[in-house]
């Protein structure tokens, strides 16, 4: 006996559809935002000792001794992080001003990939080191990257933002706490910032 009623299949094409479209969309907020706001034992803390070579056809590397003099920033970026284009030219314009010198810690990298990445996207560091496998990273308590830090001239960590950095992260965030460090400079053992930054802000 023939049923009279028609079974319509079911969707099950739409399924994979949906998850892609589900994993693209985390994917692009991720780009922007972190989970939370992860915190950092470093912060008031001096920099960690370490002493990096340069990235492929650099002349120098990078040192915790570099940090220590001005209030600098340190910057973790990767050739393989899309993150890390986005903010970018923030940071080769804030090098064009000159206004405070920016280091790059160039984290789990080929070296032939994060030289010419550097020739392609133009190169913001004073200093860059080559961290090829992470273990300073560790040390600096890096999650991923983007990161930046914000160093005193004293070499205390005084803030770390997680993400690509914006321009706006840069004048509202960022540069009010150089300002306020650099203000600070005669006294700086007595500061003590205990913010750390994330893409939520």
């Amino acid at each position: 006996m023939t049923n009279s009623k028609t079974q319509r299949p079911r969707p099950v094409f739409a399924i994979p559809v949906v998850v892609a479209a589900l994993l693209m969309g985390v994917s692009y907020w991720g780009l922007w935002n972190s989970t939370e706001d992860l915190p950092s034992t470093l912060i008031g803390r001096q920099v960690p000792d370490f002493d990096l070579p340069p990235v492929q056809g650099g002349k120098l590397g990078l040192s915790d001794e570099n940090l220590r003099g001005e209030v600098s920033l340190v910057n973790v970026f990767a050739s393989w992080c899309v993150s890390c284009r986005y903010e970018h030219p923030v940071f080769m314009a804030l090098a064009a001003s000159g206004e405070m010198p920016i280091y790059g810690l160039n984290y789990k990298d080929r070296p032939q990939d994060a030289s010419e990445w550097l020739e392609e996207m133009g190169d913001p560091y004073t200093l860059i080191g080559a961290d090829i496998d992470g273990r300073v990273a560790i040390d600096w308590g890096v999650y991923g990257v983007p990161e930046t830090f914000v160093i005193g001239a004293d070499g205390t960590i005084a803030y770390k933002y997680i993400g690509p950095v914006t321009q706006e992260v840069l004048q509202e965030t960022i540069m009010p706490l150089v300002r306020e460090l650099r203000a600070a400079a005669p006294a700086a053992s007595d500061v003590a910032i205990s913010v750390v930054g994330s893409a939520e802000e």
